[in-house]
């Protein structure tokens, strides 16, 4: 009775381990509550899980790259002219998020802090970090 009692516990810990962490995904109320610092902004910890959410996993710039822009990877967004690194003002990604060009996405979503990471990103030369 013991070893059944231990094996039950065993198996109770290792699915409640494997539960918790398959929560891979974020949604946007998670997102805003990350704030990305003003400098030093890593790519891989701040700006894909907003890209992921507003524009990759809406179903536009996924694989299939509405347009031919797929936003899912480093490589892909950083293609000029998406992203010209150093150079926010000339990226279309920015112009994109501040409404400066036509497009479907809803570019309000982001919030300021969003916003400002994706150009603090860009102008420190758009790295894979």
């Amino acid at each position: 009775m013991k070893r059944i009692s231990s094996l039950i516990l065993v198996i109770s810990f290792f699915s409640i381990v494997f539960y918790s962490g398959c929560k891979d995904t974020i949604n946007s109320s998670d997102l805003n509550k990350i704030v990305i610092p003003s400098s030093n902004v890593s790519y891989s910890k701040y700006i894909q899980p907003v890209l992921n959410l507003y524009c990759a996993t809406s179903g536009c710039h996924d694989e299939s790259g509405a347009g031919g822009i797929s936003l899912t990877t480093w490589a892909n967004t950083t293609i000029p002219p998406v992203v010209f690194a150093g150079h926010p003002e000339t990226s279309h990604l920015v112009w994109v998020i501040e409404g400066k060009v036509q497009h479907r996405i809803l570019y309000y979503n982001l919030n300021a802090n969003q916003d400002q990471g994706v150009k603090t990103w860009i102008s420190e030369g758009a790295q894979n970090n």
